[in-house]
């Protein structure tokens, strides 16, 4: 039996952090990371979901849908030539070896570090030890002194008839050797939107079936805006339906059956169906039972500066239960989150400090065809919190310079600042739609944290030409009624 000051299990991105960070300071570390294939089968290496199926594959193949994009602008600036045609064959495996590179960091830099890497499935036997069982069988007792659960979760499947046998998620998307072909997304969170997004970009014709609204959690007027364009350049949209069954032809196509909310039914094949109807987080076959840590119903752990209710045990990334938080924060899923919160836990543990992770007014960024930047409420959650007569709403469309020559989007792009207005004018959300919005969002986070006022974003001299600049002579009001269509530049 092994034994170690801190044992964490699940190697994603907050676990390695804290691992890393423990380690730094002195402390015996062990990681316990065991990827479960996916129902076709598909698995990777340490790193977790945001290097291997998440945030690092999706960015790529975004950028690989946005210089499409841009080939095609290049004629309105003078770029003639044959227009070049996109080899999925050839993305993929470009994709794959960087993933595969940061692979072999990671395991690298826990040797660096002297940090024990289990590639072994972990399960609590009791409140103080471990067992973990590699792909082979082999079992390993591990005892710590304290345990951090950075488990993550893996996309849902719905109980329907061919779902697990014939239909893919984002754990397979970004490993396909073969083109998807003609698409179904099913779902309108931000991974199905960032799918279809990306997918018709490379130039394959892609539906999305949305049971209700897009991006539920989400400022909704953005995800509209979002939506409109992604509908306004050719992306198909099935609304108010859900799934039934899916059933491979003799042909090899996938035959989906739906149903609407008016009770009628219909079907069409696609060549590949990918589901994004959400995420479960994985703690429910890790043995939390046999350690009295107590669960929320949908799996999630409710904790207090990522301690659970047993003192040596805590939890980090996507398994805290947000809506338990104080306040509660929808942010808990976001990888760099997770990071933060891995590295500052280390710190108290072994380093003697104090600081704890602020869950409030992180930045985030849906990366669909037009780029969704927020931070902080959305202007629904800031009604709910202030009043509706307490808040103020400064908005803008806009058109980026860039797309001036190609005559894209007229008014497509959208800038607005959620205010508090018996709080000194406090802007309490910040929302953008339009190219680069990670970039800008990025940016004004750090002017969010300081507690930034609308006074403070009108002192500030804007860079022109760009899009961020926007933020920076925003005028009109929603409560004035006046039109917030942008003209000349």
């Amino acid at each position: 039996m092994s034994h170690y000051d801190l044992l964490v299990i699940g190697g994603g991105s907050g676990g390695l952090a804290c691992s890393k960070e423990a380690a730094s300071l002195g402390k015996t570390v062990a990681v316990c990371d065991f990827v479960k294939p996916s129902p076709i089968g598909t698995t990777w290496k340490l790193g977790g979901t945001c290097v291997n199926v998440g945030c690092i594959p999706k960015k790529l193949m975004h950028q690989a849908a946005l210089l499409g994009e841009g080939m095609k602008d290049a004629e309105s600036f003078g770029w003639e030539g044959p227009m070049k045609t996109h080899k999925w064959e050839t993305m993929v495996q470009n994709v794959n070896e960087h993933i595969h590179s940061l692979n072999f960091g990671y395991r690298s830099e826990l040797m660096e570090k002297g940090i024990k890497y289990y590639n072994s499935y972990a399960q609590f036997l009791d409140k103080h030890t471990v067992e973990a069982t590699d792909k082979k069988g082999k079992v390993t007792k591990i005892t710590a002194d304290n345990f951090v659960i950075a488990t993550g979760g893996r996309p849902k499947y719905p109980e329907i008839p061919g779902a697990k046998e014939h239909c893919i998620t984002s754990d397979d998307v970004f490993w396909m050797k073969k083109p998807p072909g003609k698409t179904l997304v099913v779902g309108a969170s931000y991974v199905a939107l960032e799918c279809a997004g990306f997918i018709h970009g490379v130039g394959y014709d892609t539906t999305v079936m949305m049971r209700s609204i897009p991006l539920r959690g989400f400022d909704q007027q953005m995800a509209m805006q979002v939506k409109n364009y992604m509908q306004e350049h050719g992306i198909n949209f099935i609304d108010g339906a859900v799934p039934t069954a899916v059933e491979e032809t003799a042909s090899g196509m996938k035959k989906v059956t739906w149903q609407l909310k008016d009770g009628s039914c219909s079907s069409s094949e696609f060549d590949t169906v990918l589901l994004a109807i959400g995420r479960s987080v994985c703690t429910n076959e890790i043995g939390l039972e046999r350690t009295g840590v107590t669960v929320s119903s949908n799996g999630k752990i409710p904790t207090l500066n990522e301690q659970t209710n047993v003192p040596h045990i805590y939890a980090i990334g996507d398994i805290i239960d947000g809506e338990k938080l104080v306040p509660p924060s929808a942010t808990t899923e976001l990888t760099p989150v997770a990071i933060q919160a891995g590295k500052l836990l280390a710190h108290r543990l072994y380093g003697g400090k104090a600081t704890l992770m602020d869950y409030s007014k992180v930045a985030t960024t849906v990366y669909t065809p037009l780029e969704y930047g927020a931070i902080g409420l959305s202007e629904e959650d800031a009604i709910k919190v202030y009043g509706e007569n307490n808040i103020e709403v400064f908005h803008s469309y806009f058109k980026p310079l860039e797309w001036t020559l190609p005559h894209r989007g007229d008014n497509a792009c959208y800038a607005k600042l959620v205010c508090h207005i018996t709080d000194s004018m406090r802007v309490v959300g910040f929302h953008v739609c339009g190219p680069n919005a990670g970039e800008m969002t990025q940016g004004f986070a750090v002017a969010m944290k300081c507690g930034a006022t609308k006074a403070d974003f009108d002192s500030t001299v804007g860079i022109h030409p760009t899009t961020a600049e926007e933020f920076t002579v925003l005028s009109t009001s929603k409560r004035s009624g006046e039109s917030a269509e942008k003209k000349g530049c």
